[in-house]
């Protein structure tokens, strides 16, 4: 990568300078206007630095000196706090719908289709800090040894993540607020992002058995989204209905390498909740794995450290309203196995890349406001790292922890040649 090259590019595809100046200031008479700590926190957050302490460092005297100067962990607390997070999250809306215009969101598997996952993950709890926006709950936790009953202070978000892309892009985030459970949340989240955003954007949300309620899938079906949702034990009578139609021999089975799959597909499921006939597809997977193998009492010791392949076995059921015509019902498994990208690939490294689940500051809006930026900050570094990087690369690439680390060096003056 060429110094600046990352900037470079964000200007190029996003009109990203131009954008970044048009962002409001919250503040009256800052010594700091808002879009250089924007840039700071931007910047910092797509070199994977941890938190606010040490950007304040890597300002004054590490890789951000230069690019941005001097500029102190309470200037951008107080910057962050007084800001709206409606611009960062249209800015966010900007920079999907230009993802889209550029065939960024175009896959190979989903004929077609923009397929979403939605679900929430908890970034910071503590018994102590809490600001006017936490969740409370009572959690245990031992004091000075001593196990005890407290209240505990939390904050929980919901994010869409696009699943039918080469890699996982998060491009929404909401808080979920005081009295509203995560069900609720994601709602708000959709309608805001079908606002922004037009009702063609997306074509296909998945999600997991949480979700499957009918005021749900009646909000998603006035959105006119498909949806894919896991059927488990929180709708007993669809689930038992769905076993009963697919209590016979499979309708298809395939195999890869390591897996054997069979495929039983319902295409009128009674739902007595909803009063209404959904499609229900049920797959077994046959999963060989290696582990380390256990001595059965009585009899001879195995090696240390001996391994025996083993097989095993997970049902799965997914419900949907896709109208399936020639498309095989192997696609709604597909769809319905998207859905763990948004555990496995995207909250993974949200979490540890990303840096998540630290706070840094816990003022209500300051927090929203870092975390909206973290996120926007994360997706486009993952787009410039498969665009950029790893297209243009003619050796091994780099990892995208190591690139991004790497964005932060680039920002240093160059050495004059002591020669």
């Amino acid at each position: 990568m060429r110094r600046r090259q990352f900037e470079a590019y964000l200007d190029k595809v996003f009109d990203w300078s131009a954008r970044v100046a048009n962002l409001r200031e919250g503040r009256q008479s800052p010594s700091h206007a808002w879009p250089k700590v924007f840039d700071c926190v931007f910047l910092g957050a797509a070199s994977q630095i941890a938190n606010l302490h040490r950007l304040e460092a890597e300002c004054q005297r590490g890789v951000l000196r230069q690019r941005i100067g001097k500029l102190s962990e309470d200037t951008v607390g107080y910057a962050l706090e007084r800001q709206d997070p409606a611009p960062i999250f249209a800015l966010g809306c900007e920079v999907a719908r230009r993802l889209k215009r550029n065939g960024v969101l175009r896959s190979d598997w989903a004929r077609g289709r923009v397929v979403a996952a939605i679900d929430g993950i908890e970034i910071c709890s503590s018994f102590v800090r809490c600001c006017d926006a936490c969740l409370e709950r009572e959690a245990e936790h031992k004091v000075e040894g001593v196990l005890r009953k407290d209240v505990q202070y939390y904050h929980r978000i919901v994010v869409v993540v696009l699943v039918s892309t080469e890699f996982p892009l998060p491009f929404g985030v909401r808080f979920q607020q005081p009295g509203e459970d995560e069900v609720a949340c994601a709602l708000a989240l959709l309608q805001e992002l079908d606002r922004k955003l037009g009702r063609r954007f997306l074509d296909v949300l998945v999600a997991d058995s949480l979700y499957l309620r009918r005021g749900w899938v009646q909000e998603l079906e006035k959105l006119q989204l498909e949806w894919v949702i896991t059927l488990k034990e929180n709708q007993p009578e669809l689930l038992a209905e769905a076993q009963r139609l697919t209590g016979g021999p499979p309708q298809m089975t395939w195999s890869t390498p390591a897996d054997q799959y069979q495929l039983w597909h319902a295409a009128e499921t009674y739902w007595p909740v909803a009063d209404r006939a959904i499609r229900v597809v049920k797959t077994l997977r046959r999963q060989k794995k290696r582990q380390v193998a256990l001595t059965p009492a009585g009899s001879p010791p195995t090696p240390k450290g001996s391994k025996q392949e083993v097989q095993e076995e997970s049902t799965n059921y997914y419900a949907t309203n896709l109208e399936l015509g020639s498309i095989p019902p192997a696609f709604v498994h597909q769809l319905g196995r998207s859905r763990w990208r948004i555990d496995s690939d995207a909250f993974q490294t949200l979490t540890t890349q990303a840096h998540l689940k630290q706070p840094s500051v816990h003022q209500s809006c300051a927090l929203v406001v870092l975390t909206m930026i973290r996120v926007l900050a994360h997706t486009l570094t993952l787009v410039f790292y498969y665009r950029q990087v790893v297209s243009h690369c003619r050796q091994t690439p780099p990892s995208f922890s190591q690139a991004a680390r790497l964005l932060g060096y680039l920002f240093l003056p160059p050495r004059l040649d002591s020669s």
